[in-house]
């Protein structure tokens, strides 16, 4: 079975009203089929922050789809650690020349252990380190 990474970008434009990358999110999400995904705690994390300016209806409603995430058959969510927190750090710390964010260091961490070569995101962080991003466009 086909198997990717979602990054927080990925949740944010299925969840988001009207964002402006949620066409590119069904779209790879589409061409992935019934494959499994895979996320972090961390990306969940990020995904809330995102949200949290929405006021009480948004929140309410991305409280709900984390939820649907956790319980989903075909989400893989890898829990947060302090061993992938430090992973994460030593990687952030590895790359000063790069605006890698701690939760992008950490999924990356994640994806290479899983082996997972494809993303759902448009972040080219992920393609500088060889993976493929799905939600590029043009």
């Amino acid at each position: 079975m086909k198997a990717a990474f979602a990054d927080t970008v990925y949740w944010v434009a299925m969840a988001r009203p009207n964002d402006p990358w949620q066409q590119a999110a069904r779209t790879a999400r589409a061409r992935l089929g019934s494959a499994q995904l895979t996320t972090t705690e961390e990306v969940l994390t990020e995904f809330l922050a995102a949200m949290s300016a929405g006021g009480p209806k948004i929140r309410r409603q991305a409280v709900k789809m984390v939820r649907a995430i956790l319980a989903a058959p075909d989400v893989e969510v890898i829990p947060q650690s302090h061993e992938s927190f430090l992973k994460g750090l030593d990687m952030y710390e590895q790359r000063p020349d790069k605006a890698y964010s701690l939760t992008d260091c950490i999924s990356m961490n994640a994806m290479r252990a899983a082996e997972l070569p494809d993303a759902l995101t448009n972040d080219r962080h992920f393609q500088e380190e060889g993976f493929n991003a799905l939600m590029m466009t043009g």
